[in-house]
């Protein structure tokens, strides 16, 4: 079995380096462990970085250029029987476990797909952060009981033959496309594992301009227009590093 990680970027040579050392020591005990960086046309660092690192680099050209073509395009060049979507700006709390459950046990539990905890940096962390994200992780944890397939693109696995059976992300969607995937995976009679085991760490930098009001009120609106419209409210996902 291999595994490919899709990492898409956009200027992110701030916190790439953190991951990628992080992701080193995963690819030295599992070989076979393919790291792919697609980028949408970054003006900083980030593709040096990832070449000291030796990832495989695709860039993405295509017209749309949001993060669902990013990822897409780097699920096209892979050849990992398993795809594991991450962001830049995300670190494991345990990547040895992560990745020895990926590798060992995820194909032994009959599901498609599996997403875990997401929570913000511990060393940037305040209140109002724990309690957004011990909202939405319970939430996101009841949809998928209920059958509401639900996966933050923070950290996404998917067997590489359903997630082309889906046909992917969708890219018209500029925000709201990985809960849309996880959202048509479910529809089709597959099971999606919210792994409480494992936590990814984000940067609180989205929240931290846009406040949790503003960034919440952006994703139930674009949640209830995918649900009802098949398409995002958001026309682009703002960048913000």
């Amino acid at each position: 079995m291999k595994l490919s990680i899709v990492i898409p970027t956009l200027n992110e040579e701030k916190l790439l380096p953190v991951l990628l050392s992080q992701l080193q020591d995963v690819r030295r005990k599992y070989s076979n462990t393919e790291i792919i960086v697609s980028d949408g046309g970054s003006k900083d660092n980030t593709l040096q970085i990832a070449k000291e690192f030796e990832c495989k680099i695709v860039n993405d050209n295509s017209v749309n250029g949001n993060i669902a073509s990013g990822r897409n395009f780097g699920a096209a060049h892979s050849s990992g029987d398993i795809l594991l979507f991450i962001n830049a700006d995300i670190r494991f709390k345990s990547p040895e476990s992560f990745f020895d459950y990926a590798y060992n046990q995820f194909l032994t539990t009959g599901c498609a797909a599996m997403t875990c905890y997401v929570t913000t940096f511990p060393e940037e962390s305040r209140i109002a952060d724990k309690l957004f994200h011990t909202f939405y992780n319970a939430y996101f944890i009841l949809l998928n009981k209920i059958g509401v397939g639900m996966g933050r693109g923070e950290c996404q696995l998917v067997k590489k033959d359903i997630f082309e059976s889906v046909g992917g992300y969708n890219i018209h969607l500029a925000a709201g496309e990985d809960f849309d995937l996880f959202r048509r995976i479910k529809n089709c009679g597959n099971k999606i594992l919210f792994n409480t085991g494992f936590t990814v760490f984000e940067s609180p930098r989205r929240y931290r301009k846009l406040g949790y009001i503003g960034v919440a009120l952006l994703w139930t609106k674009n949640a209830v227009s995918i649900l009802l419209k098949n398409k995002s409210i958001s026309k682009v996902w703002e960048q913000v590093r």
